[in-house]
């Protein structure tokens, strides 16, 4: 994580610069998510399925408004009506969040991709399609962590630390899913303009 803390600063710099200058309502949604840092995206989508109460991976105006209310994103109510619109191709008065977060990450190529995936993938190591504490052990390397060298942390505490990079502020639930992994990376992306670069970061962070 380390190696992209100076690059998420820039990228969160940036992001904060273009804010005030920009026009249209998607990109300046993108650009406060990005301003947040590289879990800015997976923290939006966090908020989604908090507000998705009966699980149907949609959302209505009111809720739509509301989710973006409760992650502290400043847009108004007509630019939020604007989103909105663009994302409710059929007119039905409802949203499916996937689609909308695909929209609202930062563009990865499909090189990115597949080593966002294959990074994953290695982590989780039950396949079940979630990344927990029982996934990092024999993966994830506790001892080289300064709070576990000192005896402060024991190794669970250091892989629940691990995993928050991943999880929301406002929900850690322990889990990562492979949509989280990816909205995250997709911050991290954001910030390396270069495809080969970004490539052996992830071989070089995930030891793939």
């Amino acid at each position: 994580m380390a190696a992209i803390s100076q690059l998420e600063q820039e990228m969160m710099t940036k992001a904060r610069r273009q804010i005030p200058q920009c026009q249209d309502p998607v990109e300046k949604l993108r650009l406060q998510c990005l301003a947040r840092g590289a879990s800015g995206i997976k923290g939006l989508g966090r908020a989604f399925r908090i507000m998705d109460d009966n699980y149907s991976n949609s959302l209505d105006l009111e809720e739509f408004a509301k989710g973006l209310q409760n992650y502290g994103l400043s847009l108004q109510p007509e630019e939020v009506q604007d989103i909105f619109q663009r994302f409710d191709r059929n007119g039905n008065g409802t949203i499916n969040f996937d689609e909308f977060l695909n929209t609202i990450r930062p563009l990865m190529s499909n090189a990115r991709k597949q080593v966002i995936l294959e990074a994953f993938h290695k982590m989780d190591k039950t396949g079940d399609g979630v990344i927990t504490v029982e996934d990092l052990k024999g993966v994830y390397n506790p001892k080289c962590h300064q709070k576990y060298r000192n005896g402060e942390w024991n190794e669970r505490q250091v892989f629940q630390h691990f995993l928050e990079n991943f999880d929301s502020p406002n929900n850690k639930d322990g889990q990562v899913t492979v949509e989280e992994f990816l909205n995250y990376y997709s911050g991290v992306s954001a910030s390396i303009d270069s495809d080969a670069y970004f490539v052996v970061m992830m071989k070089n962070e995930w030891k793939i």
